[in-house]
């Protein structure tokens, strides 16, 4: 097998902050994260492919404007396609008819083809890679410090109803910095196993054997994580973390004409995916 077979953190863009200058970058977090929200949300609620593809393609234009290659973009679905493949086919077979205007297309048994299965699967991959681009556009364009910031301001006025918001920012910015962390811990796990070894497969086609090789690996990463996680915690209080009381903020977040543009945009953007489905 090639290095390249090994280098999960490379592939594994998810998660990973790109500094770059463009235009995404220098909105503020809050702009961002409620507009992620509100693609999500809408991205959840339609179901017309029509839509759909309104969404990947928006979403691929933000990534250009973001400063990401197309090979970058590419890359991030590198690790991910088998699942994609899996949830399709998934859907095509075992799917079951929701509308009367369904035809047959293939049946074998209980297993049954149908144009609405069909329909759906391609539905539902649309959304998976809409979903997948909108998590990788956010976590590319904002880093992890301004992901803490932008969620701790949002949720700031729930404080009084006894809402943990710098807790809840903390939790989600170690969440996301852990998974690149993970990648590179597989890949020391995979490259220890090879050097003795183990055979991951080889090639794109390999990812069965792959994944076979890979379930093993899941307790000691575990227990890395668990041994981060106590580095971590050790490190937090030793520098007397102790939570939100009492603490203040360096950083003061200010909204400014093109945050305003962004989140038109970003409304005008799912009313049309919206639109597109009721016609």
């Amino acid at each position: 097998m090639s290095m390249e077979d090994f280098e999960l953190a490379r592939l594994i863009t998810f998660g990973q902050y790109a500094p770059t200058n463009s235009i995404i970058h220098r909105l503020d977090p809050r702009t961002k994260l409620v507009g992620a929200f509100l693609l999500s949300a809408t991205l959840l609620a339609v179901g017309d492919w029509a839509g759909m593809s309104l969404a990947v393609l928006a979403l691929l234009g933000l990534s250009c404007m973001a400063g990401a290659s197309a090979g970058y973009v590419l890359r991030a679905f590198r690790t991910v396609w088998p699942f994609m493949v899996l949830l399709a086919a998934l859907q095509v077979f075992f799917a079951s008819a929701t509308r009367g205007d369904c035809s047959d297309l293939w049946q074998w048994g209980f297993v049954r083809v149908t144009t609405c299965s069909v329909e759906l699967a391609f539905v539902s991959l649309l959304r998976f890679i809409a979903l997948f681009l909108l998590i990788n556009l956010l976590t590319m364009a904002t880093s992890l410090n301004e992901v803490t910031h932008g969620v701790q301001n949002l949720l700031r006025p729930l404080a009084g109803l006894g809402l943990p918001a710098h807790e809840l920012a903390l939790t989600l910015a170690i969440a996301l910095r852990f998974t690149p962390l993970l990648a590179e811990e597989t890949e020391r796990l995979m490259k220890a196993q090879a050097a003795r070894g183990a055979d991951f497969g080889r090639g794109r086609w390999g990812f069965v054997q792959r994944t076979k090789r890979l379930l093993p690996l899941l307790i000691p990463l575990f227990v890395k994580s668990l041994d981060r996680a106590e580095t971590l915690a050790t490190a937090m209080e030793a520098r007397c973390y102790s939570g939100s009381g009492g603490r203040t903020q360096w950083v003061q977040l200010q909204s400014r004409g093109r945050d305003y543009i962004a989140l038109a945009i970003a409304v005008l953007l799912c009313a049309a995916i919206v639109t597109i489905r009721m016609t």
